[in-house]
């Protein structure tokens, strides 16, 4: 089978709700072995981690972010622009996941080149919905690119 052979894909969530990450976990527990999911907490660990100097073992370089953009420490705007402006990580694709519909927010995170934005849904079904969107095409579509280290 394809999926037997497929190695697993690294995920980034940057995201400091816990409820969200729980909520995050559990739908992707049905890819569990396909899908090895780093959470940052605030901007300030993701830069850390996207840079290698996270705490704890050093997770693989994701292949994907997920990122809220109200985020303690450093919040998702800046961390947005960082990824984008540094050489080597500009490439991972970034979806904004966030409860901000505020029009600025939208613009603003595709100017910085954010790979898509979506507003979280309030209801948990809806939610569930977006998620498994997200997983559909990001994770089952798209042709992520690789890091050296990532190579399949």
């Amino acid at each position: 089978m394809i999926e037997e052979l497929t190695k697993a894909i690294e995920v980034l969530l940057v995201e400091d709700s816990p409820s969200d990450v729980r909520l995050m976990v559990e739908i992707l527990k049905a890819r569990r072995g396909l899908v090895n999911l780093t959470v940052a907490r605030d901007g300030e660990e993701a830069l850390a981690i996207l840079r290698g100097g996270g705490k704890g073992p050093s997770p693989r370089r994701p292949q994907l972010i997920l990122l809220d953009l109200n985020l303690p420490k450093k919040d998702g705007r800046e961390v947005l622009a960082d990824i984008k402006s540094d050489a080597d990580l500009k490439r991972i694709p970034v979806i904004v996941l966030t409860s901000s519909r505020a029009r600025q927010d939208v613009d603003m995170a595709y100017d910085l080149h954010a790979n898509c934005y979506i507003a979280k849904p309030i209801d948990l079904d809806d939610y569930v919905k977006v998620v498994k969107a997200i997983e559909d095409f990001w994770l089952n579509l798209v042709m992520l690119p690789q890091d050296d280290d990532n190579d399949s």
